[in-house]
């Protein structure tokens, strides 16, 4: 499936805000929402944003219907999640791919928001993004929102540094980006909404799991069958998981046998720094200069 990219949000243009997993507080979300703001963007809440059922945001069919009304409304050019959590999964049945594949948007989160992203990908083709919550705006490195911007805003290429990693197994490559949150990407295995990973570059980060669970999910995607045709390997953040030599010592047992390169020093995911990268787009990693690079514009004009 050709990717189709969604259209660059340009200045003073609308962003909504859905919350498809986890609850928030209003008092959560608007030193977020100021920031876009003071960015000359206008900001759409869904009307269901701020309901609660257990640790969700309200009922299924509610944080469903927030989903089909953004990608619905003329208004909004761009949708950025509140927060990550739990309960993407439970709507992913049930989410009107059509209705996405005839509106698409940009669309942006990640930790739970994977499996949202990763599903729409695989569904409809549509580029989406792995990046900053609304929640999380003002809490950690604003050049996190500055590179999702600068990401969407431009139909220019995009190359980054991987200051501060390490080439685990050394090489360079090419592929179609495809990632996100370690713990989703195993649980959508085996689900029709898991894309292909055949030729990809995939970027892998988690929080909080202990040493054994990283090496049971990483097993489980070697035996999965889906890293067979993968061109590279990617580890971003795995803050609280552990020492750090050991998760690279199971990063390197993973790849062991096949012939991609494995590279640390992605600056996203559950860390400060959580840059912004697009799903479905052509890549490239050289080990050597220790730089991803993205090869296509990830909107169009």
């Amino acid at each position: 499936m050709i990717a189709a990219k969604p259209r660059q949000l340009n200045q003073g243009e609308a962003i909504g805000v859905i919350a498809p997993a986890g609850p928030v507080l209003d008092s959560e979300l608007l030193p977020g929402i100021q920031l876009l703001e003071s960015f000359g963007h206008k900001v759409v809440l869904a009307p269901h944003l701020y309901h609660k059922k257990d640790y969700m945001a309200g009922e299924d069919d509610v944080r469903l219907e927030d989903l089909h009304a953004m990608f619905s409304d003329k208004r909004v050019k761009a949708i950025i999640c509140a927060r990550g959590g739990y309960g993407t999964l439970r709507i992913l049945d049930k989410i009107d791919y059509d209705l996405i594949r005839d509106n698409p948007k940009i669309l942006v989160g990640y930790s739970d928001i994977t499996a949202l992203l990763l599903a729409v990908h695989k569904k409809t083709g549509l580029v989406t993004f792995h990046g900053p919550v609304v929640k999380e705006l003002t809490k950690r490195s604003i050049g996190n929102l500055e590179s999702l911007l600068n990401l969407v805003g431009t139909d220019g290429l995009f190359k980054l540094e991987l200051v501060g990693g390490k080439p685990l197994k050394p090489g360079n490559s090419k592929g179609t980006l495809m990632g996100g949150n370690l713990s989703l990407i195993c649980h959508l295995i085996g689900s029709p909404f898991m894309p292909s990973l055949k030729g990809a570059i995939l970027f892998v980060e988690e929080k909080g799991e202990d040493l054994y669970r990283i090496d049971r999910m990483l097993t489980h995607l070697r035996l999965s069958g889906l890293l067979d045709e993968t061109n590279g390997l990617i580890a971003g953040a795995f803050e609280d998981c552990g020492d750090r030599a050991g998760i690279e010592q199971l990063l390197l047992e993973t790849a062991y046998g096949f012939d991609m390169p494995v590279i640390t020093g992605l600056p996203l995911g559950h860390s400060l720094i959580n840059i912004s990268l697009p799903i479905g787009l052509q890549a490239t990693i050289d080990s050597e200069t220790m730089t991803l690079e993205i090869t296509e514009p990830c909107v169009t004009p």
